[in-house]
């Protein structure tokens, strides 16, 4: 069992949501945190069919119990609330006259926005549970991350494989498609392989499009349903204040770093190799990304900045405070440093810090902090990156 580091406290006074992409644990959390929660789970075939035929059946048996938000001691939780949005009319009645309070789980937002567009009037903050991080797993293992993922059945498990596989072929390949009503199937699963390859890098419509056979506008479709099941992220691009011609396209993340290699169908990755420099970019990017959600949400969301002369910094925090990048060198040069040197230039952070696999940590002569995978990690969630000095 991990102790994952999300902070549920809001939904023991209001009712939440809580996203999460397919066996991010979230079942598994909410489990452990309520365990005296009424719980309706509409991954069961008969209570989902209860609750198609009836979306009032929840509130008669909510109302059998005699619970209301005076004597309410734990949540209410319903898990896969997006297979059933019609429950969310019932709900939002159940919140406003009963004052129950709910949690209500799910791994697509889509369904939901498309039918329930204000998401119960804002009554119900929206929380998003990430794969495992660096700071929930003791005695992290840098190598079986990179290779096998952060989902909890992966990274904990010996058949990673296979798991992995299946995730990708049933889950990605044909729900996702389903959920969607993907009319042109092949092209998907062609896009999906192009999204895999192209993992962290620029957004160009145009170029997938040819690559896949479709239209500029149904690739962007195409990436707006990953990211609206929570299956990757956009990465904006750093603008602000820019003297240098900037690119603006933003660049695209898959969810997990396992899940990408499965995609590609690489195989195990070693240090020193490509592949394990383009893994522990994407690693990083998890970490930053689940930081900030569950850390630091009051500021901007992190950002990358690039030139048109090919200039970059991977990461841009705070709106410009901390510039990161990664590199997997195990020595860190002066050419390592020259995007960092151009983005202090410009914008002057508070901090400029090369994460490499650097031995130790150290500081060039202009301010540049090399440190260590492992440090820069520790000094992330232990709230001292960002810290102003």
């Amino acid at each position: 069992m991990y102790n994952r580091i999300i902070d549920l406290g809001l939904c023991t006074t209001h009712s939440c949501f809580l996203w999460g992409a397919r066996q991010t644990g979230k079942s598994t959390l909410l489990r452990e945190r309520f365990p005296n929660a009424v719980i309706f789970d509409l991954l069961l075939a008969d209570e989902y069919r209860r609750c198609v035929q009836d979306p009032s059946v929840i509130r008669q048996e909510l109302q059998a119990r005699g619970l209301t938000g005076a004597n309410q001691m734990a949540p209410v939780l319903i898990d896969e609330i997006q297979k059933v949005p019609e429950l969310l009319d019932e709900i939002h009645w159940m919140i406003e006259r009963m004052g129950v309070r709910f949690i209500l789980c799910g791994s697509s937002a889509r369904k939901v926005k498309r039918g329930h567009a204000n998401l119960l009037g804002g009554r119900a903050p929206a929380l998003s549970l990430h794969p495992l991080t660096y700071a929930e797993i003791p005695g992290f293992d840098l190598a079986r991350a990179l290779n096998q993922g952060l989902l909890p059945p992966h990274y904990t498990g010996d058949q990673d494989v296979p798991l992995r596989n299946a995730y990708v072929g049933t889950y990605l390949h044909e729900e996702i498609a389903a959920e969607a009503a993907v009319r042109n199937l092949p092209a998907f699963s062609r896009f999906l392989d192009i999204a895999a390859l192209s993992n962290g890098e620029m957004v160009v419509y145009q170029n997938i499009a040819r690559d896949c056979g479709v239209s500029a506008p149904t690739v962007k479709a195409y990436f707006e349903l990953l990211e609206q099941t929570l299956l990757g992220r956009f990465l904006p691009a750093y603008t602000r204040r820019a003297r240098r011609r900037v690119i603006q396209a933003p660049r695209f993340y898959l969810f997990d770093v396992g899940i990408a290699g499965a995609l590609t169908r690489r195989g195990r990755i070693e240090p020193g190799s490509e592949l394990w420099g383009r893994a522990l970019e994407h690693f990083i990017f998890m970490e930053i990304t689940a930081h900030h959600n569950y850390r630091n949400r009051r500021e901007p969301p992190p950002a990358y900045w690039r030139t048109a002369s090919q200039l970059e910094v991977d990461f841009v925090l705070a709106d410009g405070a901390v510039a990161v990048e990664v590199k997997s060198t195990r020595l860190a040069r002066d050419h390592d440093l020259r995007g960092l040197r151009a983005f202090k230039e410009e914008h002057r952070p508070r901090r400029a810090v090369l994460v490499s696999m650097d031995a130790k940590p150290r500081r060039t002569d202009d301010g540049i902090e090399v440190l260590p995978w492992r440090v820069f990690l520790d000094e992330l969630w232990a709230g001292d990156m960002l810290k102003a000095t």
